[in-house]
């Protein structure tokens, strides 16, 4: 064997693990982030802030006795140095605060969605970011959701026809009395309601697949006795390709409407339930490398077709893992994350024309093509 073969031969240095601080252990980062984290090759979970001390039981039941946990922000930017990443999953209002710190320490950032309460502060953090050099990405995981992959694949591959004529998408609950808690608050600094919490994802999927909306209109109230914020919310979008939008998130839908029903020129494609990752992630349950996850039964299909013919469509798997083990290739390979922060930008355009829509009755148009 020569020197070059000999060179060839040797196996590339591994890495050491990503070094992750996660912010918040809440809904989302009790049962998205550190999981998913948990679960990414590349990754490792270092650190967890959350001043609740029953919480802090909590992450150390879950991810083991040494997981490191901090009670404030101070202390956990205090040793920014050890750090590769940083994970945000703290309550909406503190989202542009945490972003920029972590940022202005040097530190790449995933902040879940909203990235911003105003799409000038996501700009902002946008450009502190390019200015850094660092990563800046938004969670939208629901982009990796079973239904929505099997959406997007049918409407890249054709099969409802050339030309798509609307998009129907729905997050409906039946929760007839508020659970309180700022993301049912009326507090405008929460930025709280249906429509930048269910809203976010709806949005961004709409925008993922037909592009930028030209036009917004939306209808939103407070159903609820005793409710302080959005609670059944309704988006009308026109995309610059023509395509129309349909949008709805309701916790006040007594029976629920199809998840998805998209509209093509050939056929339709309706599918019904959500996806099966979060409800699989409360219930404790992680993706492993090599297994599958976001399985569906044969049950739970959609179907393709047309009156006189319709034929069920296996729904692709989930795949939440997906988002990280992007974080991972931008971070350690370059390029841009799996969701970007302009892209964040988008769907917060639409959100602010959306209210502005709800509360002067108009439909907004948005300049975008």
């Amino acid at each position: 064997m020569d020197r070059k073969e000999a060179a060839e031969s040797v196996p590339p240095p591994v890495r050491p693990p990503l070094r992750v601080g996660l912010i918040g252990y809440g809904l989302a980062g009790s049962v998205f982030h550190a999981p998913l984290v948990a679960a990414t090759a590349g990754l490792t979970l270092d650190t967890i802030v959350t001043a609740h001390p029953e919480r802090r039981a909590q992450v150390h039941a879950e991810h083991g006795a040494e997981m490191r946990t901090l009670a404030t922000t101070d202390e956990f930017f205090g040793r920014a140095d050890s750090l590769d990443l940083v994970v945000i999953a703290s309550p909406n209002r503190t989202h542009v605060a945490l972003a920029r710190q972590a940022l202005e320490a040097g530190l790449p950032v995933v902040v879940d969605k909203p990235l911003a309460a105003t799409a000038a502060e996501a700009e902002a953090l946008a450009a502190l970011a390019d200015e850094r050099g660092l990563l800046l990405s938004a969670f939208h995981n629901r982009r990796w959701d079973n239904d929505f992959r099997t959406v997007r694949s049918l409407v890249t591959d054709g099969v409802l026809g050339a030309e798509i004529r609307r998009f129907e998408s729905r997050f409906e609950r039946w929760r007839p009395e508020p659970k309180g808690g700022w993301r049912e608050s009326g507090d405008p600094a929460e930025v709280g309601g249906l429509l930048y919490d269910l809203g976010s994802h709806l949005v961004d999927q709409a925008l993922t697949l037909f592009g930028p909306a030209t036009s917004v209109y939306a209808e939103s109230d407070v159903r609820r006795p005793g409710a302080e914020a959005d609670d059944d919310t309704f988006i009308a979008l026109t995309h610059a390709g023509g395509v129309r939008s349909h949008l709805w998130m309701s916790a006040v839908a007594a029976q629920l409407g199809p998840r998805f029903r998209v509209l093509g020129s050939e056929a339709a494609y309706v599918k019904n339930g959500l996806d099966p990752q979060e409800a699989a992630l409360r219930e404790g349950a992680r993706p492993v490398p090599g297994g599958r996850w976001g399985v569906e039964p044969e049950s739970g299909w959609g179907t393709l077709g047309d009156l006189d013919a319709r034929r069920p469509v296996p729904t692709l798997d989930g795949d939440y893992p997906a988002y990280y083990a992007g974080i991972v290739a931008a971070l350690r390979e370059g390029g841009p994350p799996p969701v970007t922060a302009q892209e964040a930008v988008a769907t917060l355009r639409v959100l602010e024309a959306a209210r502005t829509s709800a509360a002067e009755s108009r439909t907004v148009t948005t300049g975008l093509a």
